[in-house]
């Protein structure tokens, strides 16, 4: 039987499990050859600082936590200078940070769920301009961000110890 997927606000009773999820995305990501999240973000203290900034959200699977991503509605100062340019400019956006899935549901097409549930749900309290940021090598998300009709808009520049540079992408409604 298929599990049923929803979205959900993160509680400090998911830390644990989300922080289980980043470990293997982590690893994931370093196997696959790229330095992203390699130096130790993000940890305890992002996730439980976005659950108390209220921008922590868990995709479900029948009451069990398989994803994690923040969504953070508002300026973004990362997303201040681009090379290249956002199509939306006036709009308010939610930027989806720190996204990963449990690695029982790789391959399953899960970020792509996770990504219309995140922007079923703000899209319905009214924000309709979204933005998310990768690295150069991480193939799996910036497949997952053009599945979910994401448009690449140029490179940004974060504080990032290892690669400033990332891939942006934009998805207006």
């Amino acid at each position: 039987m298929n599990p049923t997927f929803t979205l959900a606000p993160a509680t400090t009773a998911d830390v644990l499990a989300v922080l289980e999820i980043i470990n293997h995305a982590k690893a994931f990501l370093k196997a696959a050859g790229s330095t992203q999240w390699q130096s130790g973000y993000p940890n305890a203290d992002t996730i439980t600082t976005d659950i108390a900034n209220e921008v922590g959200w868990v995709l479900k699977a029948d009451h069990q936590v398989v994803g994690y991503a923040a969504v953070i509605v508002g300026e973004d100062p990362n997303y201040q200078e681009i090379d290249g340019a956002w199509q939306n400019t006036t709009a308010p956006y939610a930027t989806i940070h720190r996204i990963a899935i449990s690695n029982q549901y790789r391959g399953q097409h899960l970020g792509q769920r996770f990504f219309k549930l995140i922007i079923d749900h703000f899209a319905g309290g009214g924000v309709h301009n979204f933005r998310v940021d990768t690295f150069k090598l991480n193939q799996p998300m910036q497949h997952v961000a053009k599945s979910a009709d994401f448009e690449y808009r140029g490179i940004i520049k974060v504080v990032d110890p290892v690669d400033p540079a990332r891939l942006a992408f934009e998805l207006n409604l």
